[in-house]
């Protein structure tokens, strides 16, 4: 072999050396790179929740104050402030003589919107009879206001009369007729005669 086939064969044999060098510290830098890559992956994922876990609750509101004690069942939530003595069962006491018409007397003026014909209206009320007082229904007595509609033909007619008009928040007294309440022989543990009522009208929608 010549001097000038070793020498050759020399510089192939370097590069070659040369070349497998180069790819082994590319392998070696792509290998850190993995590694560096795959180490900051953890890192985030070891600092990220896991995505079962639930998250961190929201800071609670401050605890509400006290609630308003209840009111009593004769007095329910209205639609309009309401005169305090509409707390109390009103006093109701016979009438003189004899009744020739419907007669509206208020005793409070309420401050909401008058009643029209088709609300319902939540009230108390007491009924006697006319001529000697004696009480024959209250609502008072329930311990709980009566729900109805007004000027609709549901109630006697001196009630769908009588009431429609009237502010919310009112206390009025009926004096009725008998013709416009349960007439002169009424049946069925019915009050005949001429009546009286004292209503309150807490509420209408």
């Amino acid at each position: 072999m010549s001097v000038q086939d070793k020498t050759a064969g020399k510089r192939r044999g370097q590069a070659l050396t040369g070349a497998l060098a180069g790819v082994a510290v590319i392998a070696v830098l792509v290998a850190v790179f993995i590694g560096i890559q795959v180490s900051g992956d953890d890192d985030k994922n070891s600092s990220a929740p896991a995505a079962t876990q639930p998250a961190a609750a929201e800071p609670s509101a401050p605890a509400a104050e006290p609630s308003a004690p209840a009111p009593e069942p004769s007095a329910p939530a209205a639609q309009t402030p309401l005169d305090p003595a509409l707390q109390e069962k009103p006093v109701v006491t016979a009438g003189k003589g004899d009744v020739t018409k419907l007669v509206v007397k208020p005793l409070i003026t309420g401050k909401g919107p008058k009643l029209a014909a088709g609300q319902t209206i939540q009230a108390n009320y007491v009924g006697v009879t006319y001529k000697d007082g004696k009480q024959f229904d209250s609502s008072w007595d329930r311990g709980q206001p009566a729900e109805f509609p007004v000027g609709v033909g549901q109630l006697i007619k001196g009630w769908d009369q009588g009431l429609v008009g009237v502010p919310v928040g009112s206390r009025v007294q009926l004096d009725i007729p008998a013709e416009l309440a349960y007439g002169e022989n009424a049946s069925g543990g019915r009050p005949a005669g001429d009546l009286r009522f004292v209503v309150d009208v807490l509420a209408a929608q």
